[in-house]
């Protein structure tokens, strides 16, 4: 993340805000503190960290009204996010999401934050049948840098700032591209692998291969099995396909389009 531009203002508050509350939340899971208590840090936080106004943005309307989470997130009279909030001492799993998953579904929220002011996992909703989700991205607060740039980018993604710009989502879709998967993917495709043998080929005039036996090589041999096997790796072949297809389709169009009209 340290590709993420953050401005000399909300570098400026970031910094003082992970100095000021590190050693708070640092203290939270010791003191066992209760899950109401932890909202009240959190409200802090956001407010000194991210930079949503405390008394305007954050709201707790949603839990007195008997609705599914703790916090929301309102900018312009929107619902940008939803927080889910554990105690401090509580270990987050994606089972504590359900709630706010469904409400943000009913009302077309798609973003969500698992938090117990110490780690802080941030989900995208998945509009669809069924419902469904994802986690984004991830950290723990406590285990910060200020002094690295690509900390400070986990942070500001969630900032005010952002609010009104895609960069979360575009931060998503990279990291659905960007990862062992879809790079595990195309090292097998016919493009990389025809490289390789012509690579072995120059390297080593007398030495003759073949792409099936690269290929085996590569999934038997060199490749983790589990960029290999499951649902991951089947998204990742399905998305690469897609690609693949999108930028076949478009050069015949170009090449039809190419072509001189008798």
């Amino acid at each position: 993340m340290s590709s993420v531009k953050i401005p000399k203002r909300a570098h400026d508050r970031l910094v003082a805000g992970l100095k000021r509350y590190q050693p708070i939340v640092g203290k939270l899971r010791e003191r066992d503190i209760s899950e109401a208590d932890t909202v009240t840090v959190i409200k802090d936080m956001l407010c000194e960290v991210f930079g949503y106004d405390k008394y305007n943005e954050l709201t707790s309307e949603q839990q007195i009204r008997g609705t599914f989470c703790d916090l929301a997130i309102r900018v312009e009279g929107k619902v940008s996010y939803l927080a889910e909030v554990k105690s401090a001492g509580t270990s987050l799993n994606e089972n504590h999401l359900r709630q706010a998953v469904n409400y943000g579904a009913h009302q077309g929220i798609e973003w969500v934050i698992l938090t117990n002011a110490i780690e802080w996992k941030i989900y995208r909703i998945k509009f669809g049948q069924p419902i469904d989700w994802t986690e984004v991205y991830n950290f723990d607060i406590s285990k910060l840098s200020s002094r690295s740039l690509d900390d400070l980018g986990k942070l500001f993604l969630l900032c005010r700032e952002n609010v009104s710009s895609d960069a979360l989502a575009e931060y998503h879709r990279q990291a659905q591209i960007v990862n062992r998967f879809v790079i595990a993917e195309i090292l097998q495709s016919d493009a990389v692998v025809g490289v390789l043998r012509r690579e072995i080929r120059r390297l080593f005039e007398t030495v003759k291969t073949s792409d099936e036996e690269l290929r085996t090589i590569l999934t038997n041999d060199v490749l983790k099995r589990d960029t290999l096997d499951g649902d991951p790796p089947k998204a990742a072949k399905a998305l690469v396909k897609k690609a693949a297809n999108a930028l076949a389709k478009k050069a015949n169009a170009k090449a039809a389009a190419s072509v001189p009209i008798d």
